[in-house]
């Protein structure tokens, strides 16, 4: 028997967030087994108790958790007003789901889609610095000078971002970089360059939290819950 503290169990079941889920309880509006609880250390199993919110029974949500190796021309989106192909369409889900974060229409590689909330929040938060690792196709070469501008920061709309990590993949081209970043505001890699007179040509995320796209292009495959307690026990605090 999995007992589970009853602000992650109206979490989990996609009621509210865990913090919202205290104020229910405290508020008197939550009972297990018929029985108001007003404890927040309070536990359920969800295999046996029955939980009511303000007198309706809540069921407990499957959590799902896919890994698309996505494609150009897609939008990381649940829809899209001009109608546009989402990254949602290329996976067949029974549940509804969404993308962690995002990538560019043009922009290829690893993505997950979920209905966790508090998963995509972990992945998703600055504070947790999620390492995500891109390979970049420039329009002229990198010079010394500018990867270590890279690697030390630089502002972009007056807010500092660096690089962790700079490498050359091919040492006879320096116009394909990888590089690595703890951070995830829209557009970071290509403002990056952009601040430094270069533009992306193409870019392609090769891993996030340290999950590669071991997948086609456009392919997709459902996560194992080992990869997920992975991620939350190497990036956890």
């Amino acid at each position: 028997m999995t007992l589970i503290r009853i602000n992650k169990y109206l979490s989990d079941c996609g009621v509210s967030s865990r913090r919202k889920a205290e104020e229910y309880i405290l508020q008197g509006r939550v009972s297990i087994n018929n029985n108001i609880i007003l404890e927040l250390s309070s536990k359920v199993d969800p295999l046996n108790d029955v939980v009511l919110l303000d007198g309706e029974k809540i069921f407990q949500k499957r959590l799902v958790y896919f890994l698309l190796n996505k494609p150009k021309g897609v939008v990381t989106t649940t829809d899209d007003e001009k109608g546009r192909m989402t990254v949602v369409d290329l996976i067949k889900s029974k549940d509804k789901i969404f993308p962690v974060g995002r990538l560019d229409y043009n922009t290829t590689g690893v993505l997950i889609l979920t209905n966790d909330g508090e998963f995509s929040n972990f992945l998703t938060h600055p504070g947790n610095r999620i390492p995500r690792e891109y390979e970049a196709k420039l329009d002229r070469p990198l010079t010394e000078e500018d990867k270590e501008k890279l690697c030390k920061g630089i502002y972009i709309e007056g807010i500092k971002g660096k690089f962790i990590k700079v490498v050359f993949p091919d040492k006879k081209s320096k116009k394909i970089i990888n590089v690595t970043a703890v951070e995830g505001r829209n557009h970071f890699v290509k403002n990056m360059f952009g601040a430094l007179g270069y533009t992306v040509q193409g870019l392609n995320r090769k891993s996030f939290a340290g999950i590669t796209a071991d997948m086609p292009v456009g392919a997709y495959r459902v996560l194992s819950q080992d990869e997920i307690s992975g991620v939350i026990k190497t990036y956890g605090k």
